[in-house]
């Protein structure tokens, strides 16, 4: 009775979903094939930056609600490379190693005397993301920012359907595959990946077999720092940077990992296809209510897998 009960609430979702796609491809095509790519390549912007969030929070357990903040501290502090060294590669380097760094210092100074305290976490990183806006805002200002891509990869590439689309979107595509396909290997083929999810789910065994336990604690945080630096940098290349970008990114990478279940890279990609998809159509085709159907994807998916999409029953 549960598994039918199931495929009626999928089926409930599924055919008005299916008649849609039929109704806006039969009414305006390139319209629908051009904001299934924004999609797409916002979700890939989203996955960038929510990989790294996946490391620290539902690999790791650690509540690091300053998330937001590294994305926007490297964005900002690439942006400076940028403009003094001229280089777009430069920044990005920038950005991924300010925000490593400053993963680095957070880890081994303040989570590592905090294992399992969620609570003490949540208001720490809350209280340091605040400070870390409000000196932002001071710094920067309220100005909108923005990178220039390197000619190489700006312009547009032509499409079929839909004439042509920004290539720049399209590198930001590849480039998270490429991330994803890297960090899966790193967390499943590594001896590093599997000494982490075996400290995760036993750190005293871990430390018995003679590993370092918070020196690989450390190193993941710092990866999933510097993630969201370099996300930073992509993402300031592909819309812009400007205050509250730091809020936006950091509910983004919570519902991403949420819906696509703690602690899986392939998880947070397709949370990230359904939440970056969702985001596009709802702003194209009802405007007003855009931001409600990113909520409304997790409200389901948390109906029918409360674990996530990959997620693991606790």
């Amino acid at each position: 009775m549960t598994r039918l009960w199931r495929w009626l609430g999928i089926a409930v979702i599924a055919v008005p979903v299916a008649f849609f796609i039929i109704w806006a491809l039969w009414d305006n095509h390139p319209l629908f094939l051009r904001t299934l790519l924004n999609g797409v390549t916002l979700a890939a912007l989203y996955f960038v930056v929510a990989s790294g969030f996946t490391l620290v929070f539902g690999l790791m357990r650690n509540v690091n609600l300053a998330h937001g903040s590294l994305y926007l501290l490297g964005a900002y502090l690439g942006w400076v490379v940028g403009q003094i060294t001229g280089s777009w590669l430069l920044a990005v380097a920038a950005g991924f190693v300010v925000a490593a760094l400053v993963g680095l210092v957070l880890q081994v100074g303040v989570f590592r005397f905090m294992p399992g305290q969620d609570l003490r976490q949540t208001m720490f990183t809350i209280g340091l993301s605040i400070v870390l806006a409000d000196i932002m805002l001071w710094i920067w200002g309220g100005e909108i920012y923005q990178f220039d891509p390197p000619a190489l990869i700006f312009g547009k590439t032509p499409m079929p359907l839909i004439k042509s689309y920004p290539t720049y979107r399209l590198v930001l595509l590849a480039t998270a595959i490429v991330i994803g396909f890297v960090l899966w290997w790193f967390l499943n083929r590594t001896r590093v990946g599997m000494m982490i999810r075996a400290g995760v789910d036993d750190r005293a065994m871990l430390a018995a077999s003679g590993t370092n336990v918070q020196m690989v604690f450390a190193i993941t945080f710092a990866i999933g720092a510097g993630l969201a630096g370099f996300g930073g940098v992509v993402g300031g290349t592909a819309l812009s940077i400007s205050p509250g970008e730091d809020v936006r990114y950091l509910l983004a990478s919570l519902v991403v990992v949420i819906v696509g279940g703690m602690g899986s890279i392939i998880g947070a990609a397709f949370g990230s296809l359904l939440v970056g998809i969702t985001e596009q159509f709802g702003l194209a085709y009802a405007p007003t209510y855009g931001v409600v159907f990113t909520f409304v994807v997790m409200t389901l998916v948390l109906a029918f897998r409360p674990q996530g999409i990959l997620g693991r029953k606790a």
